[in-house]
């Protein structure tokens, strides 16, 4: 498994911007897809977006398309997800994850390694 660190979550009017960081250490990074999770209070954790071990193939839940954004740099062991004109139900715990690369990216259930996660607050 991966060790992983999120950081960049905060307080942020409907509108603003927010970028994830997530650090990984432990193994190599580019065995590992990376996924963002999140989970609001009284609902279970859904997958956000999730990016290929090269960073070739990216996924995206119907509600973020458009305005959020993920990407990886392998030489940075860090994968970041961009959150634009966020939304007060974007407010949840963010979680960075990693599956390994030999499995599909976009299956959450693939997903092994966590963060301890970043909360993201969007004031209406």
């Amino acid at each position: 498994q991966v060790q992983l660190e999120e950081s960049g979550g905060g307080l942020v009017q409907a509108g603003g911007s927010l970028r994830l960081s997530c650090v990984a250490n432990g193994r190599t990074f580019s065995n590992w897809h990376m996924g963002w999770f999140r989970q609001a209070p009284g609902k279970e954790r859904e997958i956000v977006a999730a990016i290929s071990w090269s960073g070739g193939s990216t996924w995206y839940v119907d509600s973020v398309k458009d305005r959020f954004a993920i990407s990886r740099d392998n030489a940075k062991n860090t994968v970041y997800l961009q959150m634009n004109s966020l939304k007060p139900e974007d407010t949840a715990v963010y979680y960075c994850a990693a599956a390994n690369y030999r499995r599909s990216y976009a299956a959450p259930l693939n997903y092994d390694s966590w963060g301890q996660g970043t909360q993201v607050t969007v004031s209406s």
